[in-house]
């Protein structure tokens, strides 16, 4: 199975998938690893991404989480999945859980003005509000809350199916 928490950039999800995936003794992947070089200086410069620079990304994620989930692992992955057709290609052929991390253009903002040493900063955020298709069929949690106490909450809500083997 696999946990997709999804979101703008700044909306807490490696630190919610993180906690998340301690908590289940699952795997974390982390979507910005799998990036090109290219993809990250774009978005760095405040570029923001093309379909045609995010299908790559999004087929060798879903290859990653293919290999994870054949092999008996459960996993949580972080990843922007902004819209329903990057989600269908992430999860194709997999049982996934929804994760959605809802905040606000103006505290997100603020979050990315805090944030240092990360690739992506506030100059795509209004490009990623505009991509963003709000999903429908999602658990979906608002980012005011610290991640702990996010996670709490979801934690009950989360619909574990299949083997949950630890990693």
């Amino acid at each position: 199975m696999v946990l997709l928490v999804m979101g703008v950039e700044g909306s807490g999800k490696t630190t919610v998938g993180r906690l998340l995936a301690e908590r289940l003794g699952w795997t974390f992947l982390e979507a910005d690893d799998f990036h090109s070089t290219g993809n990250k200086e774009k978005m760095h410069k405040g570029i923001p991404l093309t379909d045609a620079d995010r299908i790559p990304w999004l087929q060798a994620i879903h290859k990653e989480l293919l290999v994870q989930t054949a092999g008996g692992k459960n996993a949580v992955l972080a990843c922007s999945a902004l819209k329903k057709e990057y989600r269908r290609l992430l999860t194709e052929g997999l049982q996934v859980e929804l994760v959605y991390l809802r905040g606000s253009y103006g505290l997100i903002g603020s979050r990315l003005r805090a944030r240092h040493g990360h690739f992506a900063g506030e100059a795509i955020l209004k490009d990623q509000f505009a991509t963003l298709e709000e999903p429908d069929d999602a658990i979906v949690e608002d980012v005011t809350q610290p991640p702990e106490q996010i996670v709490e909450k979801l934690l009950p809500r989360i619909r574990v199916t299949g083997t949950s083997s630890k990693t």
